[in-house]
């Protein structure tokens, strides 16, 4: 999917070509003004990158493309490889790219023959690059430059900038000086496996004292991809050891493997050395047996079974999880997201609380059904991604725009359709189908209630249930599958229990006219619901959001013409179902493919473009990283983190207003806190790896790290579905003491 991504990307690239000017400036400098025959000659290809534009490096990564020069040279003049600066990792974190922001300049050397004769030499160049923002856009353009031949060599004005660049350039050493080793780590998972990275003695590279972080950037190669995610194992004057995943494309696994090892020194300052390290089966004897992962030093005691041992399941521990995914599923029906079904369910007992026992009885049954059925789709969808090699959350697939705009446009018909823009009618076609399942009190209506509740029930998490499925994750599919039904038995029970118990339902009031003005109002909550998921869709399209607005207003006219002029209508039906067709075609056509681009996200969110102000009095907010929660525990400074996302509704009712509150944030200054957002909106797997490595399933997730580095992550627990904020402010303040 990310390369389709990025070919769709491309595409749309290549069509904007025509239309629009190159976003990077390309010149060809020299070193030398004159030069001598004999001598080699530094040529520089300069490249200009407009604000938020980039380029690539030699290895682009998981999209993109290296940009190359074909040379047209004069008989004598010969020229060498390219020399590539250090590059940067560009965003996003799920689809991590090397490359080069505002400048960059490609070097090469050019070495000029014994015998060519003195005069003006014409060097040119054809460029080929791919520029990228929103879109990538492929560019061609031919640059050139003149070097004179004479008796002597003079620098150019451009030697300075030149040297400057080529001390940007890694360090190549040979084999033999390498300290580096590296060894396989674990067993084979759906071709991929972990490999260890280590230099036991950083003596030997002069390290210095201020050293903040390290990495390694691949080289491309067809058989294999060292993934672009790095876990800093250790990192000190001792040792740095690093892990890496790898995946095999064919062929055996790499002996040897070669790209740029990075060291970071604070902010502003990195060295990048190229080197070739041989990759062992086997950690070496010196180093006995490899280094913990983070995962297991840092195990939450929730995702620790009865036998002491992580990911392994004993009866006890899996009949604790089934409990608590049957509380979590409970406590799901309080929650915000499920409110507007909880209405429908109301409006539905009261219309059939005079009806026959057995009525009742079964419908309640026939919404459990479409509970556990839906619930059995997602527990499906989870199974087949994990094996497939994938990683899995709660309520990644709002991750997806496709899912969060036909959600958006499914909520907001179903308002409409309680506001009676449009009536339920058992003949009704698509147009008033989701309205009309959505609204109904038979077994169709009942059914498509118990799907809608599981929907809407997914951005959601609730105590209990996070431990549940963050202890399902790690199991197999048989496990996985049984914690989903047991949350979608906890969904279900309460209105099971009601049905079963049609006493009950007599101290609901009578059915008669009020039901109508009830109907009507429960349509308020779920317009509510169509405004927060438009709010999601924003995430995803940035300011090309406007057109699914557009859209949404165009459906809504559809709904009203097919309600007063089709259904309601005595006269001139033929031409209203021309209009209505005109209007949902042509609408969806221009506003959503035209011009939303409704199955292509932006590449770039604003949460990402450097700091995030939380709208906090002196506290800023920073993107997450595993380098940044190591460089600051480094600095010996607490560091708080919280991973949030867009569609979570109690990330931003509760867990966001108690850490903006005064307490908190007067609390965090006092304490010199780096306080980190992880945004899990678009749901990227570095994210969804860090998550589950401290028992969660999903967001909200608040860890707070003391200054010491030695001791381990405190995990706040999850908020209570109607708590208040200020009450979880106090368990942040609580964190906060012991992280001191």
């Amino acid at each position: 999917m990310r390369r389709a991504g990025f070919l769709l990307s491309l595409l749309l690239g290549l069509m904007a070509l025509t239309a629009r000017a190159a976003h990077t400036q390309a010149t060809l400098v020299l070193s030398d003004d004159t030069a001598k025959p004999g001598d080699t000659v530094w040529v520089g290809v300069d490249l200009k990158m407009e604000p938020e534009w980039h380029t690539y490096w030699k290895n682009s990564g998981d999209a993109g493309m290296p940009t190359t020069i074909a040379w047209q040279l004069p008989t004598g003049v010969t020229a060498g490889d390219i020399q590539w600066p250090l590059p940067e990792k560009l965003p996003p974190v799920e689809v991590t790219t090397y490359g080069y922001n505002g400048e960059t300049m490609l070097l090469v050397p050019l070495k000029i023959g014994a015998n060519v004769p003195s005069g003006p030499l014409t060097l040119k160049a054809n460029l080929t690059w791919l520029e990228c923002k929103d879109v990538c856009i492929p560019v061609k353009t031919s640059v050139q430059a003149t070097l004179n031949i004479g008796g002597e060599t003079k620098p150019s004005s451009e030697a300075t900038a030149i040297e400057a660049w080529r001390a940007k350039v890694p360090v190549t050493i040979s084999r033999a000086d390498v300290p580096w080793r590296a060894w396989w780590d674990g067993a084979v998972s759906n071709d991929t496996r972990s490999l260890i990275i280590d230099q036991p003695s950083p003596a030997n590279l002069a390290i210095n004292p201020h050293l903040a972080g390290a990495d390694f950037f691949p080289d491309a190669n067809d058989n294999y991809e060292i993934q672009p995610v790095t876990e800093v194992l250790s990192i000190n004057m001792g040792e740095i050891r690093l892990r890496k995943d790898v995946k095999k494309f064919s062929g055996d696994w790499p002996t040897e493997i070669s790209g740029v090892f990075v060291l970071e020194f604070g902010s502003d300052r990195r060295t990048g050395t190229e080197v070739q390290i041989p990759v062992a089966d086997h950690p070496p004897s010196e180093a006995g047996t490899s280094a913990p992962s983070s995962a297991a030093t840092n195990t939450p005691a929730a995702l620790v079974s009865t036998d002491g041992t992580t990911g392994q399941m004993s009866a006890a521990s899996l009949a604790k999880f089934l409990l608590y995914a049957f509380i979590g599923g409970l406590i799901l029906n309080v929650m915000p997201c499920v409110l507007p079904v909880i209405a429908l369910k109301i409006l539905g007992f009261v219309s059939e609380a005079r009806s026959e026992p057995r009525r009742v009885r079964n419908l309640g049954f026939i919404y459990a059904g479409g509970v556990l059925a839906s619930f059995a789709a997602l527990a499906l969808i989870f199974i087949g991604l994990k094996a497939a090699g994938h990683h899995v959350g709660w309520g990644m697939q709002f991750s997806s725009p496709i899912f969060v705009v036909g959600l958006t446009v499914l909520s907001m018909l179903i308002a409409l359709n309680l506001f009676g823009v449009f009536e339920v009618t058992p003949g009704g076609k698509i147009m008033n189908a989701a309205g009309d399942l959505a609204s109904r009190h038979g077994p169709a209506g009942a059914f498509f209630n118990g799907f809608l509740a599981t929907t809407l029930a997914t951005p959601c998490t609730a105590a209990y249930l996070v431990g549940a499925l963050g202890f399902a994750f790690a199991q197999s599919a048989a496990v996985i599958f049984l914690i989903f039904m047991f949350i979608g038995i906890g969904l279900a029970a309460p209105y099971v229990l009601l049905s079963c118990n049609t006493a009950l339902l007599k101290f609901l009031p009578k059915p008669g006219a009020w039901m109508e003005k009830f109907k009507i109002a429960i349509g308020f909550p779920m317009l509510a619901t169509t405004v927060w998921l438009f709010n999601v869709a924003a995430s995803d399209y940035g300011s090309r959001v406007f057109w699914l607005g557009v859209f949404l207003v165009i459906v809504a006219c559809a709904a009203w013409i097919f309600g007063d002029f089709i259904q309601r209508g005595r006269g001139g039906k033929g031409i209203a179902v021309v209009v209505l067709l005109i209007l949902l075609v042509g609408g969806y056509s221009y506003a959503l493919e035209g011009q939303l681009h409704w199955r292509q996200m932006t590449a770039e969110k604003e949460a990402d473009n450097g700091l995030i102000d939380a709208s906090v009095k002196d506290l800023v907010w920073k993107p997450w990283s595993p380098e940044a929660v190591a460089q600051a525990r480094t600095d010996g400074r607490p560091v708080l983190v919280d991973f949030t996302a867009t569609w979570c509704v109690t990330c931003n009712a509760i867990v966001k207003p108690a850490l903006e509150s005064p307490a908190v944030t007067g609390k965090l200054k006092d304490l010199d806190a780096v306080t980190l957002i992880g945004d899990y909106t678009r749901a990227p797997t570095q994210m969804t790896d860090e998550i589950s490595k401290y028992g969660g399933a999903g967001v909200p997730l608040v860890l707070v790290f003391p200054k010491n580095p030695n001791v381990p992550a405190i995990v706040l627990r999850q908020p209570d579905p109607l708590e208040f904020p200020s009450s979880y402010s106090k368990a942040v303040l609580g964190a906060l003491d012991q992280a001191d």
